[in-house]
């Protein structure tokens, strides 16, 4: 398999394809495809990547990736039960180049371009889960049928934008194996110090080099990057381990005093680790 770009198995003729995995982790290395991902997670949890920011995933979540996206699903570590997902992929081009152009769609505009940064269905509804099931079983004429009533219900539920900013050229694989590395290290080594010497190494660059391409590739400097996925994985330490102090919860997510896990939580999160907790 490639990491950048990732080519999702085609079978022949086919315009709409469904892909059901049942696994402890989900694929979970940075790649980007050409195809549109609407993805139903069916059982997990754990974090995503997408573009330039990292987002919780759950139980119950649906989740849009536009294409040629750059992504990555981190399951959490040390499952007993397997992840289980339900995927639709599909191009702007799968049912002709001017399918969705036609007046009587025009109302998947609005879902195309969210899907340009990605999207997280605010609350799932069960009209949805619903389609997601029959989708599975349904011959090629029905599933497309189900697709666009898919697409309908998306267009009138509320949602969450899971990225601020994409980078607009499509990743090289030499760029895509670099950039799967910092986010890998990154993932992994989180909780511990990471220097600018660390994960310029990891890069295989310069310490100047690397500022620059990073920002230019994510519109945010890398410790800014670093801070947000500790925070977001303290946010899920807070909602569900509530014996646990904030104090530890800081240590565990890398940072080595309060006072700066509860600045950087202000910055990112624009309230404080406690009132977050209230809440």
């Amino acid at each position: 398999m490639k990491v950048l770009p990732f080519q999702i198995p085609k079978p022949e003729n086919s315009a709409l394809i469904v892909q059901e995995d049942i696994e402890f982790e989900f694929y979970n290395k940075l790649h980007q495809h050409d195809e549109i991902q609407i993805s139903y997670v069916v059982k997990g949890e754990g974090t995503i990547l997408v573009g330039d920011t990292i987002n919780n995933f759950n139980t119950g979540d649906l989740i849009v990736l536009g294409n040629n996206l750059p992504h990555v699903f981190k399951s959490i570590e040390n499952r007993k039960e397997k992840s289980h997902m339900i995927t639709l992929f599909f191009t702007k081009q799968s049912f002709g180049n001017h399918f969705f152009d036609l007046k009587e769609l025009s109302e998947s505009s609005s879902f195309f371009n969210q899907a340009k940064h990605g999207f997280k269905i605010s609350k799932t509804k069960k009209e949805i889960v619903l389609l997601f099931d029959k989708i599975k079983k349904a011959s090629k004429l029905e599933r497309f049928i189900l697709f666009l009533e898919l697409l309908l219900q998306l267009t009138k539920t509320s949602s969450k934008s899971l990225s601020s900013f994409i980078y607009e050229k499509k990743y090289t694989q030499i760029e895509g194996k670099r950039m799967r590395a910092i986010f890998d290290y990154t993932l992994k080594n989180y909780s511990d110090p990471i220097s600018l010497d660390n994960i310029a190494d990891v890069a295989s660059m310069t310490k100047n080099a690397f500022c620059k391409y990073f920002k230019k590739r994510t519109n945010k400097t890398y410790f800014r990057f670093l801070n947000e996925i500790r925070i977001a994985h303290a946010c899920k330490i807070i909602a569900q381990e509530k014996e646990t102090t904030l104090a530890e919860i800081s240590f565990v997510c890398g940072f080595r005093n309060v006072s700066n896990f509860n600045r950087q939580f202000k910055a990112i999160k624009n309230c404080s680790p406690s009132y977050y907790r209230k809440k």
